[in-house]
C-alpha cells in the first residue's frame, strides 16, 4: 500500500489505506502499453472440464446460498485432497470449511484466533493481506527476515520473535513474493517453537502444487505435534487457474474451524455457490494434471529467469509459486519502487517493487518481482523487451 492518509479510515488501517501497489502497476500496464509481469494471474483459463461443470451447476441447484460451511461435495473433495497429497487426516463435516477464497480464510482465521495486545509471528518480505489483518485484529506483528538471494531465516532471530504474548504464527509456503519452499527442516523449527509457545500456526498454501525441481511442499500440519494447532488454508484460484471465481477453504480440527467460521460468517457469509461443485472436479482431476501443472510453469520460469539475467538483473530462481524476485542492482539501480515506475517507459515491462512487501524497506529495496504465469509468447515478448534494458 501507498500508505496515503485517509481522514475517515480508523488508525489501525492507516498504513494501509492507500492504493495498493499492484493496481498502481496494474495501472501503469494500461496506461503504457507495457507488458503486465506484476499481478499473479494466469492469461489464460483452467481446465474445460471444471468450467463445463460450473455452466452446468448454473444451470442446476447450486444458485442460491449454499451451506454456511460450504457444499458438501466441495468439503469432500477437499479433505480427499488433502489426504491424496499430503496424507492429512479431515473430517469433511467438520473440519473443511468454504471461503471467499484464501484471502477470506486468512482474514477470518486472524481476526477469529487474535484481538489487542496478542502478537503474531510471520516472515518479510510478505503477502500484503498479512500485516493488514494483523492491524484490523488489534494485534502487533513480529516479522522475522529471509535474507536473499535464497531466502533462509535465522533460526535465533525467529525463536527471539515468540514471547508471552505471541498467540499467532503465518506462514506461506510455498512463499509468496520470493518462490522459496520452506524445508523440513526449517518446518520442524517453526513446528516446534510453536508447540513450545503453545502457538497456533495459520499456513497459507495456495501454491501448494506449484513446486519445481527436486523441491517438495511439505505442510506444517503434518509435522509432530502440529495436527491440532494448524489452520491450513488454500484455494482452488492459483491450481486451476480460476483465480476470479474466489473459491477457498480452511482445514484444522472442529475447534479451530469453528472458531474461524464465526469471524468468516460475518464477513460474506457465503460465496460461489455454482463455482463450489466445480472446483470439486478440478480437486479430483488425476495426477497427470498436476505434474504437468508444475512442468509447465517451470519452463516459464526458466524462460523467464533467462531472460532476466541477460537483461542485467540478477534473479533468485524460485524453487516454487509464480513469482520470481530480481535483484536491480546489477543495472545501476538500488530502489525498487523508482525503478518499478520507469521501467514500462523504460521497455515496456511492468513488475512490482519488493519493498513495498516489507517493514524493513531496506531489505526489499533492490529487489523486484516478476510473475512468470502467463503465455509463453507474452514471456518471450517481454524478455525481448526487457532485453534492450542491457543496452541502456
Amino acid at each position: 500500500m501507498t500508505g496515503e492518509h485517509s481522514p475517515f479510515l480508523c488508525n489501525r488501517l492507516q498504513e494501509f489505506g492507500g492504493a495498493s501497489v499492484f493496481a498502481e502497476m496494474s495501472a501503469l500496464a494500461v496506461r503504457t502499453g507495457a507488458i503486465n509481469l506484476g499481478q499473479g494471474f494466469p492469461d489464460t483459463n483452467g481446465p474445460p472440464a471444471v468450467a463445463e461443470a460450473a455452466i452446468e451447476a448454473i444451470r442446476g441447484d447450486f444458485n442460491q446460498y449454499p451451506p454456511g460451511i460450504g457444499y458438501p461435495v466441495l468439503r469432500r473433495a477437499v479433505a480427499d485432497h488433502q489426504k491424496r497429497f499430503w496424507g492429512l487426516e479431515f473430517d469433511p463435516d467438520t473440519e473443511v470449511l468454504i471461503t471467499a477464497g484464501a484471502t477470506e480464510a486468512i482474514t477470518a482465521a486472524i481476526l477469529a484466533l487474535c484481538g489487542p495486545g496478542d502478537e503474531v509471528v510471520t516472515f518479510e518480505p510478505y503477502f500484503d493481506i498479512y500485516p493488514a489483518d494483523i492491524s484490523m485484529a488489534g494485534a502487533e506483528r513480529r516479522l522475522v527476515q529471509l535474507r536473499p538471494p535464497a531466502y533462509t531465516f535465522d533460526p535465533d532471530e525467529l525463536a527471539a520473535a515468540f514471547g508471552p504474548r505471541t498467540r499467532v504464527l503465518v506462514l506461506n509456503s510455498p512463499h509468496n513474493p520470493t518462490g522459496k519452499v520452506f524445508s523440513v527442516a526449517e518446518l520442524d523449527t517453526i513446528a516446534r517453537l510453536c508447540v513450545e509457545h503453545d502457538v497456533i500456526a495459520i499456513t497459507d498454501e495456495v501454491y501448494e502444487h506449484l513446486v519445481f525441481d527436486q523441491n517438495v511442499h511439505v505442510p506444517l500440519a503434518g509435522r509432530p505435534q502440529m495436527a491440532d494447532r494448524t489452520v491450513t488454508i488454500s484455494s482452488g484460484g492459483k491450481t486451476l487457474s480460476f483465480t476470479g471465481w474466489k473459491i477457498g477453504w480452511v482445514c484444522a480440527r472442529g475447534e479451530l474451524v469453528r472458531a474461524v467460521q464465526a469471524a468468516k460468517q460475518l464477513l460474506t457469509y457465503v460465496s460461489g455457490g455454482p463455482f463450489q461443485p466445480a472446483v470439486a472436479v478440478g480437486l479430483g482431476l488425476d495426477d497427470g494434471f498436476y505434474t504437468g501443472l508444475a512442468a509447465d510453469l517451470q519452463a516459464r520460469r526458466d524462460l523467464l529467469c533467462a531472460g532476466l539475467s541477460a537483461a542485467g538483473f540478477e534473479p533468485a530462481v524460485p524453487q516454487g509459486t509464480y513469482y520470481i524476485t530480481a535483484d536491480i542492482r546489477p543495472l545501476g539501480a538500488s530502489d525498487g519502487l523508482e525503478f518499478c515506475r520507469a521501467l514500462p517507459e523504460m521497455c515496456g515491462v511492468v513488475a512490482v517493487p519488493v519493498q513495498v512487501l516489507c517493514d524493513d524497506k531496506e531489505l526489499g529495496a533492490p529487489f523486484v518481482r516478476f510473475a512468470a504465469c502467463k503465455r509463453p509468447e507474452v514471456l518471450t515478448e517481454a524478455v525481448e523487451r526487457l532485453a534492450t534494458l542491457a543496452n541502456r
